[in-house]
């Protein structure tokens, strides 16, 4: 898979450099909400996953992006399900950054469904088990590499009007836990987020 998406990375940066000297730009920030994960909400209710892109079209109808962001919490459901019984809150945060290619079904419309694909990595940080605990996990992951691959897909509907663009969307992100802390700290399920995107932007 690492082979693959370097090899892919390798054929985009190819074709996509001379093309990007032209290309139209644009910058978007966006938050998300996590249908699966409510507890992902701040105590203000407003999403904590969020973060900002900028892309570039190669042709009309193809977007090339590079994105940075957090996700608020990727802890598997059924971690967190076995343990509301008790006094850990255990959660797993994290920032990334990722490139991807979005194509667009109506690039010249007002209105545009899109899909796209993502991969990158992700910086991931656990705590909420408890003020010492949580002290010992960051100091043991000082010592361990918490970088682990990104993955994600994704559509939804982009509205263009002039510069401003505003994106409302649905994606999925799936965090590939190879390190053993990682995949001990989610009782080796999947740490993911299914999420409602809103976003806006402006092109240049």
């Amino acid at each position: 898979m690492r082979l693959l998406t370097a090899a892919v990375a390798a054929v985009v940066s190819v074709v996509t450099v001379p093309a990007l000297a032209s290309a139209q730009t644009s910058l978007d920030g966006f938050g998300s909400v996590q249908m699966d994960n409510p507890a992902a909400l701040g105590s203000s209710g407003f999403p904590v996953d969020f973060g900002g892109r900028v892309s570039f079209d190669l042709v009309p109808a193809v977007q090339v992006f590079g994105e940075f962001g957090r996700l608020g919490n990727v802890m598997p459901t059924l971690v967190e399900t076995g343990l509301a019984f008790t006094r850990l809150n255990l959660t797993a945060s994290a920032f990334y950054g990722e490139g991807g290619v979005r194509l667009l079904a109506a690039p010249h419309s007002a209105v545009s469904p899109y899909v796209e694909g993502t991969a990158g990595v992700a910086n991931l940080s656990f705590g909420g088990i408890g003020s010492t605990t949580d002290a010992l996990i960051r100091a043991a992951l000082n010592l361990v590499d918490t970088r682990e691959p990104l993955y994600g897909i994704g559509g939804g509907v982009l509205l263009q009007g002039g510069p401003l663009r505003f994106d409302l969307g649905y994606r999925y992100k799936y965090v590939q836990a190879n390190s053993v802390l990682s995949s001990f700290l989610s009782a080796g399920q999947k740490l993911q987020a299914h999420q409602i995107r809103f976003g806006v932007g402006v092109r240049f």
